[in-house]
């Protein structure tokens, strides 16, 4: 692995997330703190305006805005699209290579604890999650290979990855959650200025982690109010679009990386009915009940989990 020379720290890509617009306004106060001797930090904040109003976005996601496409068609006028335009052009200055390294900093209102999220098995990245979980069992490690092709922030460069901390509330901070947060970001940047001086942190060479497999929406009824309540009835071509139908039943509600397996229940009608997951196989859900989410259509992320030598 070659010499890290910039990192930046993003917070803010939406705007009502507060832990990383309030991290990274510290991080501009008090420099200090991020600075290290062999690479150099920025702190940036992503959504200006969205962070002002304490909304999510103006007119798009931002964080879907960092396409290849979308960053070269001059036609896009959004406020978030030409402000990932600008990031970009922070990010990588006139006559300068592009940051090595974005910590892009999220909080969600799912029970994720401390997880990085990365968009592929790198091994360098999948090291540090190893050792980021050695050194703090409450840290999780999610791949998510597909998001390389959404328009993520994270995917700009080879090493960039999110930090994703909650429970949370939206426009709320969580004391406990800020300082784990930071801690964490500190751990970072340490192990960084270790391996660019040559004296990689000896740590377990295992490491738990969770590959995403798919989404699952909401059931819903469909366009005529007809309901249909089963993933197996969506397989069918019915709309995706419709009200939703069921809640996320009681039993799983806050029961992030842990295993849902077949026939558990999974959704609760709004009848008192519950929908049992109809999987073939255990699977280990994430971003169950995401606020933000509701928009997308998705209920909750799955997963698989596996054990990897790194």
């Amino acid at each position: 692995m070659s010499q890290i020379e910039r990192v930046a720290i993003v917070g803010g890509n939406h705007g009502n997330e507060l832990t990383g617009v309030h991290l990274v306004k510290k991080f501009q106060q008090y420099p200090n703190l991020i600075n290290r001797a062999s690479f150099e930090t920025l702190a940036l904040l992503g959504n200006l305006k969205a962070i002002e109003e304490g909304k999510r976005y103006i007119e798009k996601d931002l964080n879907r805005c960092f396409t290849n496409q979308g960053l070269q068609n001059p036609q896009l006028s959004s406020y978030e699209d030409m402000r990932a335009k600008a990031i970009q052009q922070i990010l990588q200055p006139q006559n300068q290579p592009f940051v090595d390294v974005i910590v892009d900093l999220h909080s969600t209102t799912a029970n994720m604890g401390l997880t990085l999220i990365f968009c592929d098995m790198h091994p360098f990245l999948l090291r540090l999650g190893a050792y980021l979980s050695s050194i703090n069992p409450l840290v999780k490690v999610f791949i998510n290979q597909e998001s390389k092709e959404h328009g993520f922030l994270r995917s700009l460069c080879e090493l960039g990855f999110v930090i994703e901390v909650g429970a949370v509330a939206q426009n709320v901070l969580n004391g406990e959650l800020f300082q784990e947060t930071e801690q964490l970001i500190y751990a970072v940047l340490d192990y960084f200025e270790r391996c660019n001086q040559g004296n990689i942190p000896q740590t377990t060479n295992h490491l738990t982690l969770y590959k995403y497999i798919g989404t699952v929406d909401y059931p819903r009824s469909d366009a005529y109010g007809k309901r249909f309540l089963s993933a197996a009835s969506r397989r069918e071509g019915l709309p995706l679009r419709g009200e939703i139908q069921a809640m996320i039943h009681p039993q799983l509600q806050f029961r992030d990386y842990q295993p849902l397996h077949p026939g558990d229940p999974m959704f609760l009608t709004f009848e008192g009915k519950d929908i049992l997951y109809e999987g073939a196989s255990t699977v280990y859900p994430i971003f169950i009940n995401e606020a933000a989410y509701y928009e997308k259509g998705i209920a909750m992320y799955l997963s698989q989990k596996q054990e990897e030598i790194v």
